[in-house]
């Protein structure tokens, strides 16, 4: 019997075992019991936020885990670099909603005002469903020394873009759109007439202006100057 015990391996039983197992984990590997990809998730919702919030230059991947409450190895597990993080949140958030403005010109391409109107709907969806949009693009879009801008280019390409560019070319050889719209434009002048006045509100509190004012408001006027200009529109109509 005493043969029997000295023998006995100090890791031989369960809780011996399920000791050893935890000291060899990756630093930082989350347990059986989180879903990592809830975490992950969780991850790229805080950079987005942060990213948003103060631009991506000055954000580290120190501070995305201090904002979710997480150790920075944690963070290292599911991203070994800013640019890997930068990348999935391309990849998984944000090009998927470029393709999805973007498919107004593949539904009605044969009529710009609806073209114009369906894609004014869809860019105020996107940045009232997701709050870190317009911030997103004030700081990394518009921004000439933002990074997203030419990382997404990179990745992606700008074949979209250009689709949308030459469905405006060709309504305006065909007379359907005002020929002296600069077609590379129009994405610039709908960013500005949707986008920031959405910014700019949150900088009138609770005035009553704020409360008056509401998403639909915003696409309807950018829609309207787009279409008609600042001219009453009755008098479109008129010949002279």
């Amino acid at each position: 019997m005493a043969t029997r015990r000295a023998d006995k391996s100090p890791l031989s039983t369960p809780k011996a075992a399920s000791r050893q197992k935890a000291a060899t984990r990756r630093p930082g590997r989350p347990s059986g019991s989180i879903n990592t990809v809830e975490q992950r998730n969780r991850l790229l919702d805080t950079a987005m936020m942060l990213f948003a919030r103060q631009g991506i230059a000055e954000t580290t991947l120190s501070a995305i885990a201090h904002e979710a409450g997480v150790t920075p190895a944690m963070v290292h597990y599911y991203f070994s670099s800013r640019d890997q993080l930068l990348d999935a949140l391309i990849d998984e958030r944000i090009q998927p909603r470029r393709i999805a403005l973007s498919k107004a010109f593949d539904v009605n391409a044969g009529d710009p005002v609806m073209v114009i109107t369906q894609l004014a709907e869809r860019l105020m969806q996107t940045a009232t469903e997701h709050p870190w949009f317009p911030g997103l693009w004030m700081h990394e879009v518009v921004n000439d020394n933002g990074m997203l801008r030419q990382r997404i280019v990179e990745r992606h390409g700008q074949a979209h873009f250009q689709h949308a560019i030459d469905c405006i070319a060709h309504w305006q050889a065909e007379g359907k759109l005002n020929p002296l719209i600069e077609p590379s434009l129009l994405f610039v002048s709908m960013f500005g007439l949707i986008v920031l006045p959405l910014v700019a509100s949150k900088s009138l509190g609770n005035s009553v202006i704020k409360r008056k004012l509401t998403p639909q408001d915003i696409a309807r006027h950018a829609v309207a100057i787009l279409s008609h200009g600042i001219g009453p529109v009755a008098s479109r109509g008129k010949k002279r």
